[in-house]
């Protein structure tokens, strides 16, 4: 079937959709006065951000200004700490933390009168009672967004936005003047590494594929995000899921497949809804399905869900899974461009990079090369988390340190505390102390510090973080995620995590830290994945940056940070003391005694080290060492 819709016409009718709403240009041209813009990704639904899109819609309808004004729900604006997040153009106003009880003021005071509402204002969007507009707050100045351009800035569930910001014109001009293998040339130079972990180069993988002459053919994007604290691929496709299905038809193209297939976790409902949701427009547009643009090319897309096994992330366990088999990893090579999922060649790529592929094609591989480094090309798209100020979704160019991420973006650590370390590549990546903070971010510095960039996890850690209890937190993952089926991974993560148990529990011996890198070696060397293979990397890290705080477990007995429970002793300071007795009622174990307006005192012996007492005591009469 052919393309039902004129494309062009689409994208002509909603040309500068963006800077149109910016411009709050009126409705004579298709565009209200003003549009507010509403956070619809996972962190601000959780918040009630899609009561409050239905809130604005009902109160602007009730002041008969719905002409004047749009609603928009949209994907992920990146400052998930301040969610849920409203923002109105051509203001550029930025309210964070709204609730339905801030709608009708909002409608009121800015939507009617023209006075933005100070007290939701995001303060850092502001300078001396003056709106700043949003390229020039520090959270979004030194960010260059590429796979994120559309995500905030238009409705996902609206295919003719997507449309009206270029959305299926690289498809358009590669069905209708390149050839295949134009598109994997032009993809291979724009330099373009898989944001999945490993960053292979995405030209020379569609470049195998194409090459082996088979009559089918598939496309796989691996949505199967699962590091702890990452939510990238899940925004994009929550935000912008039309620029993934045209990265895979265009891969489709590129190496002669004709039909994709996306493997997205059951557990993120909003990214499987607006998949589906866009799966279904591309079709009834003519933009998936038979004969698209009339170029005799076919290509269609089907979703498989996942059960959240963290090793299916791993391209031959995923395939194992879409075929119906336990997700297990399979020996490589054969890799799977040569023989992929049903034995037929197979490019699989995850939702970042496909994502990056329509606008490479659209500008061209120079533009693109031109970001980044000379062997990291672009811009890369991290969860920002931990002790930082700003939590939230970042894309950054290649290049870029971490300090301008974590303190220029991040805005620094809470509460005055001193960074400590900055863990990257989640559970297969390694931590970074302060001598890195001026290191640039690309995938051969990571890599040589011990780190890696993974599919982009960035957790920072400030001076109250133990990094031996780090360790065994990651262990402690990987080991559950492990799928059991070659030794070195099965048996050698739970004996590093038994040491690691071991050192927190003050049993441990300096023979132990021996044994922890020893054997972290050998788990490398002989696991059968890459899931074994990256598991010791926060041990070794941690070992090589921060040795002082394991020979503080193993020989002193003590944690430094005041981490690990069974090292820690609970003190009342009787010159602190008031004699309120809440520690006592508070105690679990019965182990605080005392009589009321005189000191308390704790039993060491009965004390179970819960830290209830020191969470509770408003005096701060409790300290633990």
């Amino acid at each position: 079937m052919k393309t039902l819709i004129n494309l062009e016409s689409i994208r002509t009718a909603g040309l500068g959709l963006v800077d149109r709403r910016r411009l709050g240009e009126v409705s004579s041209v298709g565009v209200a006065e003003r549009s507010v813009m509403i956070c619809g990704g996972t962190g601000c639904a959780s918040s009630d951000a899609m009561q409050i899109v239905d809130a604005f819609i009902q109160e602007v309808s009730s002041q008969g200004i719905e002409d004047k004004v749009e609603i928009v729900r949209t994907g992920c604006f990146g400052l998930c700490e301040l969610g849920p997040v409203v923002i109105i153009y051509p203001d550029e106003v930025f309210y964070s933390r709204v609730s339905l009880e801030d709608v009708a003021e909002i409608v009121e005071e800015h939507l009617l009168k023209g006075q933005f509402v100070e007290r939701l204002v995001y303060q850092q969007s502001m300078e001396n009672g003056v709106i700043k507009p949003l390229h020039d707050v520090d959270f979004f100045r030194k960010q260059k967004r590429i796979a994120l351009r559309n995500c905030g800035t238009i409705d996902p569930e609206e295919i003719n936005e997507y449309i009206a910001v270029s959305g299926y014109q690289a498809l358009h001009k590669v069905l209708t003047k390149m050839q295949p293998a134009d598109v994997v040339r032009e993809v291979r130079e724009a330099g373009l590494r898989g944001r999945g972990g490993g960053g292979f180069p995405t030209g020379i993988k569609w470049e195998t594929a194409a090459k082996q002459q088979n009559a089918h053919k598939y496309v796989i994007c691996n949505a199967d995000e699962g590091d702890p604290g990452a939510f990238m691929d899940r925004s994009i496709l929550e935000g912008d899921p039309h620029s993934v299905l045209e990265g895979m038809a265009l891969a489709g193209y590129a190496i002669g497949a004709d039909h994709g297939f996306i493997y997205l976790r059951a557990e993120y409902p909003i990214a499987v809804k607006r998949v589906q949701i866009a799966i279904k427009q591309a079709r009834e547009y003519g933009l998936l399905g038979e004969d698209l643009f009339g170029s005799g090319f076919s290509f269609d897309v089907s979703i498989r869900l996942g059960a959240g096994a963290f090793v299916c992330g791993e391209e031959t366990a995923l395939m194992n899974s879409i075929e119906g088999r336990r997700g297990m990893p399979n020996p490589k090579p054969p890799f799977p461009a040569v023989s992929g999922l049903w034995g037929k060649p197979t490019v699989i790529n995850n939702v970042e990079t496909l994502a990056n592929v329509p606008i490479i094609l659209l500008q061209g591989a120079d533009w693109y090369a031109g970001i980044g480094t000379e062997k990291s090309k672009g811009t890369k798209v991290f969860a920002l988390g931990g002790k930082v100020v700003n939590t939230g979704l970042v894309e950054v160019p290649m290049g870029i340190t971490l300090r301008d991420v974590i303190y220029e973006i991040g805005g620094g650590i809470p509460g005055g505390k001193a960074f400590k370390a900055v863990q990257t590549g989640g559970p297969s990546g390694g931590c970074l102390t302060s001598e890195h903070l001026d290191r640039q971010i690309d995938y051969d510095t990571l890599l040589s510090l011990g780190s890696m960039m993974g599919s982009g996890g960035m957790l920072v850690m400030d001076e109250e973080t133990c990094m031996v209890d780090v360790a065994r937190y990651y262990l402690d993952f990987t080991r559950d995620e492990s799928c059991g089926k070659c030794a070195p991974c099965r048996i050698g993560t739970k004996r590093l995590l038994e040491i690691l148990d071991k050192i927190t529990e003050g049993k441990g011996t300096l023979q132990d830290l021996d044994k922890l890198e020893e054997l972290s070696e050998q788990i490398k060397a002989a696991s059968l994945c890459g899931l074994g293979q990256t598991a010791p990397n926060p041990v070794l890290s941690t070992l090589k940056y921060f040795r002082d705080e394991y020979i503080a477990h193993v020989i002193d007995k003590k944690c430094p940070s005041g981490v690990c429970r069974s090292l820690l002793t609970y003190y009342i300071e009787a010159e602190k003391c008031r004699g309120c007795g809440l520690c006592a009622r508070k105690c679990p174990s019965n182990a605080i005694t005392g009589k009321l307006k005189e000191p308390y005192v704790i039993d060491l012996q009965a004390c179970i080290k819960c830290g209830i007492c020191f969470e509770s005591c408003k005096f701060t009469a409790i300290y633990k060492s």
